[in-house]
């Protein structure tokens, strides 16, 4: 395998069921900064990839989170990321992560209270989507900062 180019292997996505489809989307809309950017529903089922805005001052890095539902016909939806296994979303500030943290421990889906386990973990919270998906916000993980600096970027 070589470096992210023309012609090479590239991480795109990570997929998780839903038992509903757009309360899924309406949930991630509210508490992400993600958006759909791709929609579809037919005979064959229900899919949507949530991603980031482009933003001209970010390079791209194509990178979604796909939603199937599950057909009527399948068992229950089983919780894919969780106690520990969560999707991260990095966030400016502490302040940041305590907002999500307090809103969450009012709307009864806060999973982890916001906590500072110093590095690399940082400070963080974690709350529940739908499906009881883990869901964390940090501020000084740098993860992102790692990722950019890893492409060349500044």
């Amino acid at each position: 395998m070589t470096a992210a180019g023309p012609g090479s292997t590239r991480w795109t996505h990570v997929a998780l069921p839903t038992r509903d489809l757009q309360a899924s989307l309406d949930w991630y809309a509210r508490w992400t900064p993600l958006i759909c950017v791709h929609d579809r529903r037919d005979e064959n089922g229900s899919t949507a990839w949530l991603g980031h805005p482009v933003d001209p001052d970010t390079p791209a890095h194509p990178f979604v989170l796909v939603l199937i539902e599950q057909a009527d016909d399948y068992d229950e939806v089983r919780t894919v990321l969780s106690p520990l296994a969560h999707l991260g979303f990095e966030m400016p500030t502490r302040e940041a992560v305590d907002e999500v943290a307090e809103r969450a421990r009012t709307e009864g889906v806060l999973h982890w209270d916001a906590v500072d386990l110093g590095p690399p973990v940082g400070y963080i919270c974690a709350i529940v989507d739908p499906d009881g998906n883990v869901v964390e916000f940090s501020h000084d993980q740098g993860v992102y900062a790692a990722a950019q600096e890893a492409d060349g970027l500044p």
